[in-house]
């Protein structure tokens, strides 16, 4: 029984720094031509108002795009998105703050603003150049994903590797990018990244690592997912796994439900796509069609507790935190749809026992560390 005297989860929630390293919205939604200050409710995960009301304080804004997006296009696209997020922030003064540093962003918090940053979801967008790393940085970049789920000709995919496509791990000019990331003080981030780049990465690395939006493999075995033996390795390199909300990386029996729901309503299905509705409104019809059922098909909020609970046993306190992938994934667990629901994650650790000071580290404070110990280049960040 909880104590009665105990500060509730609001409070706990409302007063601890809240962290989410990996959003899509700006390439998923912002670019699709909606505006992240309206009501993007039945539309998307998130928009402005409904972050506040779940209590973000640093919201990390993916920079994404994929393999069809060539030389020539991948690095000027993911500009356009550094474009978009600025122009948010300027129609939004007294909402949103982009920061470059932590200490730009306890300035945002202070004022009662989202403070936002940016992270590079692909190394492909970096076009072989290493300067273009500089000017990503430059721009407030503070993460690169190495791969997505295409390999770079210098780092290998989970994807790939997996599939047995080409070669496996870091090149030289690889490790030339991690190196050059060490010294500006970006984060390298290994999420999408096959086992024999971490690895090689965890050698070349002189900082802590991000896993900005993985899950644990021991829980639900995924390409996407992290083994324990690589929870180890991440902790001894004094990193973060961030845990990602995609039902599909989480819960390993979510397919077979969604696929046998799919073959039980294939003309119901049918009818609604030729409708071409977005995402989230194709789902909110599909599940108002069929509610008994689909109230069954995502997983539940435990699941994700579940999660930080292996993490926890396996890595330690330190090294999880929360990277939702929000407008990025097709489901989320029943319990976090979208933005606004961040305190039930609050909530939910309470009852698993959790203390205040370690939620906080769940929260939002590991990333925090592992920021403060990628210091940036005084040169590169004027």
């Amino acid at each position: 029984m909880l104590n009665s005297c105990a500060p509730s989860y609001q409070s706990i929630h409302q007063k601890a720094l809240l962290v989410d390293t990996h959003n899509d919205v700006l390439s998923q939604v912002v670019m699709e031509g909606k505006a992240m200050d309206q009501d993007l409710t039945g539309q998307a995960h998130t928009d402005l108002a409904r972050l506040k009301k779940g209590g973000m304080d640093l919201q990390v804004f993916a920079v994404f795009c994929d393999e069809t997006y060539g030389p020539g296009k991948a690095f000027a696209f993911a500009n356009a998105q550094i474009d978009s997020l600025e122009a948010t922030a300027k129609r939004n003064p007294k909402q949103l703050q982009i920061v470059h540093s932590p200490e730009q962003m306890q300035e945002a918090i202070k004022a009662g603003k989202i403070a936002a940053l940016t992270g590079v979801e692909g190394g492909h967008m970096i076009e072989e150049k290493l300067d273009n790393i500089d000017h990503f940085y430059q721009r407030g970049v503070r993460y690169l994903t190495l791969t997505w789920n295409n390999s770079t000709t210098w780092a290998s995919s989970a994807a790939d590797e997996v599939k047995g496509n080409g070669r496996k791990g870091l090149t030289d000019f690889g490790r030339q990018v991690v190196q050059r990331m060490n010294s500006l003080g970006m984060l390298v981030d290994l999420s999408h990244v096959g086992e024999k780049t971490f690895y090689d990465v965890l050698e070349t690395t002189t900082k802590p690592v991000l896993v900005s939006h993985s899950c644990a493999a021991s829980l639900c075995p995924h390409s996407r997912n992290l083994t324990d033996d690589q929870l180890k390795a991440l902790a001894k390199n004094g990193g973060v796994i961030q845990l990602n909300f995609f039902s599909e990386f989480l819960d390993s029996t979510y397919n077979k439900r969604v696929n046998a729901f799919i073959a039980r309503h294939k003309e119901d299905i049918e009818v609604l796509e030729k409708q071409k509705l977005s995402g989230l409104a194709f789902r909110d019809a599909l599940y108002k069609k069929f509610p008994e059922e689909t109230a069954t098909l995502n997983p539940h909020i435990s699941v994700l507790i579940d999660h930080i609970d292996h993490v926890v046993k396996v890595a330690g306190i330190d090294h999880v935190g929360l990277g939702s992938d929000y407008d990025g994934i097709s489901s989320a667990p029943t319990g976090l749809e979208d933005v606004t629901t961040y305190p039930m994650i609050t909530k939910a650790l309470i009852e698993r026992g959790y203390k205040r000071k370690d939620i906080e580290k769940i929260l939002g404070g590991n990333f925090i560390r592992i920021w403060k110990a990628n210091p940036g280049n005084a040169a590169a960040s004027k």
